[in-house]
């Protein structure tokens, strides 16, 4: 295999005073061709161009490659199981930055032009203390959002809509992370069942943004002005504020596995993009067919080229790698956290600011990898969502049904405190990317209102979907539950959202969770493009109450930093370099061995004290009661405290507008199953 890379911005189509250039990667490819198109009579071909070869790359230059102009490519080689060379079939440039389907099976290239006026915005740059990440679907998020034009909604420009951005900043968010928007392709057997892959986890292009997510008009116009309307959206974003980041899906492709379709990549090179055996079976450690070959220097310097275009071009904030185990894969399909991608990322100044989150694992041998990637990445932490949704609610069902809870608070205090078991490195708690839900699996509303999933609409018989949910339907499976079970689930929401938002570590919440919706027990609606996955926006009162309570612990995240520590705590001090965290128990004492062991001990209390660079101290005490039995308790003392304010109770559906003041060691009673922030007077 050759080892000679290409600089940086070379591959794909460049133009230089009206002349484009075209560089291709092929091994094993005997010949490839560049077909050009007549722009008005698609698909009559203008131009055939032979590439020529040096080493693994093949090249041509033409003045017919130029902006507007449509093209593709053929190519030819070995008949053999590992390639599948079809000189008759248009293939997609890999590094192409405009792609357009002309029918059911061909796609073509567009030469874009890459300038834009970004009017001097510049990218917010949040530090990952402050950020709360808010997964969303491009199109779902603004999908069923009437207070849009119906031209917009569901839109790229719907993004960057002042409708839009007054919502995300009300509910305090301030990046959004956009579930994947590079090309990609539904796959034959949804199509097939009148479905379509929602979710967009199945890419066919790494550099060119899915045309179905653009205005019509924007659509009909070509590939430059849907990545104009993009680049909009993304600027009036920044303009206020909101941090864009990408889900990413370089693992595999959407070419399928052994039989799969022809696109792209197979038909330039399948042997050498993808990891094959010498009968031509695929080593697949995504489930989707196929895994992208890590261990081929080419494939490296493809996925770095496609994350430095969308970082410089499309001036995108970071990126979340879907399966990113396999990203890490070497030459002999090992994870190596020292894998040659991690390196250049960690590397390249190109990235320096850019934000990275791992989803650390893959369904391949030795696919779990949560912890073990370089310090430069932040991790979705599946250990913080499991043992969250246990205490909260797996926990509570097993005492109804048994008299028994199964945990005690140890592993919750684990998580509040920033996962050191898991991510104890330089990043401190912010290498660990804290949620309670994604986009796959229940969301808020159905984890407190289902035990099991209801996933009938997809078309696989329920079979689809984890069963793993650590969920509650507290005492009647959905929907016409009794007011006192929906006042039960409402507070048991507001717990989970706000120990998500009380925990050391960067949170993310799923659009939709912050006003409550619900997708009516599916807990794996990717192929639903209803208004079963969009984000609702004619709101119930309890609905609106949600929204408002989200907010408000939004706004006391960003306003404290003892909220959102940037270093793990230590139990002696806070000073510059740390916060000091202290652990008591329902008698205001300090927990002892016997406390962290007892799993019928299910009430804690938090003290945080924060240094600030101005000397100023400040602190703030947490009190979580995980029983459904009222609790009476003593609030923990410290040296000098004067008095405490209550902040917050999650017993009551929106925040109180009197905040009670309260003498140090005070006696209250905790409502079952509830939370109550304290700030502290000196």
């Amino acid at each position: 295999m050759s080892s000679e890379l290409p600089a940086p911005g070379q591959m794909g189509v460049t133009v230089l005073d009206g002349v484009g250039t075209i560089r291709v990667y092929s091994e094993n490819a005997t010949s490839i061709q560049l077909v050009v198109f007549e722009p008005d009579a698609v698909p009559e071909i203008r131009h055939t161009i032979e590439l020529e070869r040096a080493g693994a790359i093949w090249t041509a230059t033409s003045h017919h490659l130029r902006p507007g102009i449509k093209y593709a490519l053929k190519a030819d080689g070995p008949d053999s199981p590992r390639n599948s060379f079809n000189n008759q079939i248009f293939l997609i440039d890999p590094y192409a930055r405009g792609v357009v389907r002309e029918n059911a099976r061909e796609y073509h290239c567009v030469v874009i032009d890459d300038s834009f006026d970004w009017e001097g915005v510049e990218k917010p740059r949040i530090p990952l203390d402050e950020l709360i990440v808010y997964e969303a679907h491009a199109r779902g998020l603004s999908r069923g959002n009437p207070n849009l034009p119906d031209e917009l909604r569901g839109t790229y420009a719907a993004l960057g809509h002042p409708t839009t951005i007054e919502h995300l900043k009300k509910i305090g968010v301030n990046a959004v992370e956009l579930l994947p928007i590079h090309m990609f392709i539904s796959e034959p057997r949804l199509m097939s069942m009148g479905l379509i892959n929602y979710w967009g986890y199945n890419s066919i292009n790494f550099f060119s943004p899915h045309p179905r997510y653009a205005t019509a008009s924007s659509w009909k116009k070509g590939p430059q002005a849907v990545i104009e309307e993009l680049k909009t959206s993304i600027r009036e974003l920044h303009r206020n504020g909101i941090e864009v980041i990408l889900d990413v899906v370089y693992n595999h492709t959407a070419e399928g596995g052994s039989g799969g379709l022809t696109y792209s990549y197979r038909g330039l090179d399948s042997s050498s993009y993808y990891r094959m055996d010498d009968n031509g079976h695929f080593h697949d450690t995504t489930g989707c067919g196929n895994s992208l070959n890590f261990g081929n220097p080419h494939v490296v310097h493809m996925v770095l080229e496609s994350l430095r275009y969308w970082t410089n071009e499309m001036q995108i904030d970071g990126y979340r790698f879907d399966l990113a185990a396999t990203l890490a894969r070497n030459e002999n399909n090992h994870f190596d956290p020292n894998h040659p991608l991690l390196r250049a990322i960690v590397e390249d100044p190109t990235f320096k600011d850019s934000k990275m989150i791992m989803e650390p694992w893959d369904v391949g041998l030795g696919g779990w990898q949560t912890g073990n990637f370089p310090d430069r990445f932040s991790e979705w932490n599946d250990r913080y969502r499991d043992d969250i949704r246990r205490f909260w609610l797996s926990d509570i069902a097993a005492a109804r049904n048994s008299g028994n809870h199964w945990n005690g608070v140890a592993d919750l205090a684990t998580r509040l405190s920033g996962s050191r078991d898991i991510v104890d490195g330089p990043s401190g708690p912010l290498g660990g990317v804290n949620f309670i839900t994604a986009h796959d699996g229940f969301c808020l509303k159905d984890l407190v209102s289902y035990n099991v999933k209801h996933n009938q609409m997809n078309g696989e018989s329920n079979r689809d979907g984890t069963n793993g949910n650590h969920s509650f339907n507290h005492g009647f499976e959905g929907s016409g539950a009794s007011p006192e079970v929906r006042a039960q689930r409402r507070k048991a929401a507001r717990n989970l959202i706000a120990t998500l938002l009380f925990s050391s570590g960067i949170p993310m919440i799923t659009a939709g969770d912050e006003r409550a919706k619900t997708q009516n027990g599916n807990n794996n609606a990717y192929c639903q493009d209803t208004v079963l996955s969009w984000v609702n926006w004619e709101l119930t009162r309890h609905e609106e109450d949600f929204e408002e309570t989200f907010s408000y612990l939004t706004k006391l995240r960003l306003e404290n930093p003892v909220l959102r520590p940037k270093a793990f705590g230590d139990f002696n001090e806070a000073n510059a370099e740390h916060d000091m965290v202290k652990w008591f128990n329902s008698a205001g004492q300090i927990m002892t061995a016997e406390n962290w062991d007892d799993s019928e001990c299910r009430t804690i209390q938090r003290y945080s004290e924060n240094l600030g660079p101005d000397g100023v101290r400040t602190a703030m005490l947490l009190v979580i009661h995980g029983a459904e039995k009222v609790q009476e308790l003593t609030l923990a003392e410290m040296p000098n405290m004067s008095g405490l304010t209550r902040l917050w109770n999650s017993a009551f559906d929106v925040p109180s507008l009197t905040m009670e003041k309260l003498a140090p060691g005070a006696n209250i009673s905790m409502s079952g199953t509830s939370i109550q922030l304290f700030s502290v007077q000196f």
